[in-house]
């Protein structure tokens, strides 16, 4: 077993312990310096082009194609139900019989032409008369009276519920080409688009009773036609209005290098008028970490690429109010932010030095454990010599 006195001059001894940790720190240091992400050095002339968008020369986005997650306003303006629209329980009808009742029985000598006098002198031939509304009970029909019975008018468009009234009356009076109207009461439609409506993850959007549509990669004139040839089937010429209430869709990124202790991405939407400075005032300034090395990077939009790097700086924007690298902010684009140099190395330095501190800490600990134990030790000795005496 090795002498703890040995441990102790090893761990204690000063100028090992010198040596070793200005090695340590020199390594360390020359790691951490190298470990700072540099601004990428292709595509430096993006920064000079003229044609680039900024500030005092933005451009207007190519026209917008509606993708999920956006929300739209769908307003339609004309919501009439169509002619094939199918009846169901709880509409109302107005449904009226000009000839209902015996020629003569209208007379000017009998009755004066008055309806009331009808319902006097002739109550049950008064049942006859067919004029009003009527609402389709649950059980799908209409119920004309003890003298034309119920009819079944549930799933029938109006003009096959006119003709089966007909056929009712026909057969319950006898009237030969009976006078029938048969209108629907309200002719609005059973649901009123309206509203916020979300471009969900398969790319349709919800319109309730009316089923789905599908609306990712169109624009808006494509959306609105599409919506009008879908809503033609249950309603007569509808127009619809559509605008994009949310742009959810398209954004942009700002990373905030966090020198060693990880990267912060922000996702923002993009409206197309964003610049650099507001992309950072989204954020409330520059972290504390940040340094004031800033640039954009913007992806090709052909798959494999290359990306076009904007140098962005920043004293000159924003104390100099110089807005020639204040770039306008287009879908997609990454904004990096690079974290200052010192903080990064001061926080590699930190991950490196830490666990070597702690092995120090520990020999040291141990050395000084073992120096407080030798007289302990030494008096334990001489003890167990005296006795042997």
């Amino acid at each position: 077993m090795m002498d703890p006195g040995r441990i102790l001059r090893f761990g204690l001894r000063p100028r090992r312990i010198r040596l070793w940790a200005g090695t340590v720190f020199c390594i360390l240091s020359s790691l951490a310096t190298g470990c700072v992400a540099p601004m990428p050095v292709h595509d430096r002339f993006a920064a000079c082009d003229p044609g680039v968008p900024r500030e005092q020369n933005r451009v207007s986005l190519s026209t917008y194609r509606v993708m999920p997650p956006d929300v739209l306003q769908i307003e339609a303006v004309y919501n009439i139900r169509g002619e094939t629209m199918r009846l169901r329980s709880g509409d109302q009808i107005l449904v009226r019989l000009l000839n209902g009742l015996p020629l003569d029985f209208g007379d000017e000598s009998t009755t004066g032409g008055n309806l009331l006098a009808i319902y006097t002198k002739a109550p049950e031939l008064a049942a006859k008369i067919v004029n009003g509304p009527y609402i389709i009970q649950a059980d799908g029909t209409v119920d004309l009276g003890a003298v034309y019975g119920k009819v079944a008018v549930a799933g029938l468009t109006v003009a096959e519920a006119k003709a089966a009234i007909a056929k009712q009356l026909h057969d319950r009076s006898g009237l030969r080409d009976p006078k029938l109207s048969v209108t629907l009461a309200d002719i609005a439609g059973r649901q009123v688009i309206g509203g916020q409506h979300l471009v969900r993850p398969d790319g349709t959007v919800s319109l309730g009773i009316y089923g789905s549509v599908h609306v990712a990669g169109m624009t808006l004139q494509q959306i609105r036609e599409t919506l009008e040839m879908h809503l033609s089937q249950f309603l007569r010429d509808p127009w619809v209005s559509v605008d994009v209430l949310a742009y959810n869709s398209q954004v942009y990124y700002i990373v905030l290098d966090g020198g060693g202790n990880g990267e912060q991405v922000v996702r923002l939407p993009c409206t197309g008028n964003e610049t650099v400075l507001d992309a950072i005032a989204q954020l409330n300034g520059l972290p504390q970490v940040s340094s004031k090395r800033i640039w954009i990077a913007r992806p090709n939009p052909v798959f494999g690429g290359k990306t076009e790097i904007l140098a962005v700086n920043w004293q000159s924007m924003t104390a100099d109010g110089n807005a020639a690298t204040n770039y306008q902010l287009l879908p997609f684009d990454r904004v990096y932010v690079q974290a200052d140099n010192l903080v990064a190395t001061d926080n590699y330095l930190a991950k490196w030095i830490a666990p070597v501190n702690r092995i120090l800490g520990v020999t040291l600990l141990g050395g000084s454990t073992v120096s407080e134990l030798r007289p302990f030790q030494h008096s334990f000795s001489g003890s167990s010599g005296a006795g042997g005496q």
